[in-house]
């Protein structure tokens, strides 16, 4: 609603300054992902379809705010994360509708609370640098560009600027739920950071910045290597980089190539195989992901497991 709102005024704002360097959008398409996960969802999209129309009288007709909803189904396939499957399902359904209506950007109301928590998330799972850079503010995804421009604010600043401009906004009730780890961080540790070290978000906000930029130092030089190597990597010109080097390029090939992310135990037992591959007949088969990286001649090679 914060940022349904902030963009409202931003449109009113450049259409009112009439000048011509910059131009306010015509139109402005409100996208609500309905999951049907929980007894309130219609709720949540009956509120917000209420909340476009307010505004939409608010404004006149000068331009055009459309409310569209989007019913999407979350298919579970057993050990599959329901958040990880919903956010996947959410992301190509707003990319989807945003490429049907033209749009050059979707906006995503994420906060500085929510960077934080992922952040927090990732340390506890042992991530490195590119779990640690935490949400980037900007991205592409499903042909699509994405952007996340509350991120620096907190949302108790939105929740006070909403009240302010007496707009009313939806709790989600399963944002009080102990089951999930993000809940827990959230009404458990963060009251805890914030009592003893108040500035903690702009300091995580910062760190996860900084892990953004070297994460982004990482794929340049994966990139580059990768183009060295080959792409299936040649085991030989492979074997010439550092093992730093080798596990960042796997890494990089592996995601970006077939989709996969490997875990640590599992790169390192792909550079100790690596390490020892010093004769033609040296076999290769450790399994990364959902696959296996297998030797195919002088080059690896990564297939997908079949059940």
């Amino acid at each position: 609603m914060a940022l349904l709102l902030a963009v409202v005024r931003l449109c009113q704002s450049l259409a009112d300054s009439k000048t011509d360097d910059t131009q306010a959008p015509q139109r402005i398409l409100a996208l609500h992902v309905h999951h049907g996960l929980q007894a309130s969802a219609d709720a949540f999209a009956a509120h917000c379809e209420a909340s476009c129309a307010a505004l939409q009288e608010a404004i006149g007709s000068a331009w055009t705010l459309e409310y569209k909803a989007l019913p999407v189904q979350i298919e579970l396939a057993k050990g599959d994360s329901v958040e990880a499957e919903a956010r996947e399902v959410r992301y190509r359904a707003l990319a989807q509708a945003a490429q049907a209506a033209g749009a050059e950007v979707v906006l995503l109301g994420q906060h500085a609370d929510d960077q934080v928590e992922s952040v927090l998330l990732a340390l506890s799972r042992g991530a490195g640098v590119a779990g640690l850079a935490g949400m980037p503010a900007a991205f592409h995804r499903h042909g699509m560009a994405f952007a996340r421009p509350l991120l620096p604010l907190e949302q108790h600043v939105l929740k006070d600027w909403l009240q302010t401009n007496r707009v009313p906004w939806v709790e989600d009730p399963t944002n009080t739920e102990q089951r999930y780890t993000r809940n827990r961080l959230r009404h458990a540790v963060l009251p805890v950071l914030e009592q003893h070290l108040p500035g903690f978000r702009t300091s995580m906000a910062r760190s996860a910045r900084l892990a953004a930029q070297a994460d982004a130092l990482l794929q340049e030089l994966a990139a580059i290597d990768l183009e060295q190597t080959g792409n299936p990597p040649h085991i030989a010109r492979l074997q010439q980089l550092s093992a730093e080097r080798q596990a960042n390029v796997l890494r990089h090939w592996l995601k970006a190539t077939h989709g996969v992310i490997g875990s640590e135990s599992q790169i390192l037992a792909l550079l100790q195989v690596l390490a020892a591959c010093t004769t033609r007949g040296h076999r290769i088969h450790i399994k990364v992901g959902n696959g296996y990286v297998e030797r195919e001649g002088d080059d690896l090679g990564w297939k997908l497991l079949q059940y």
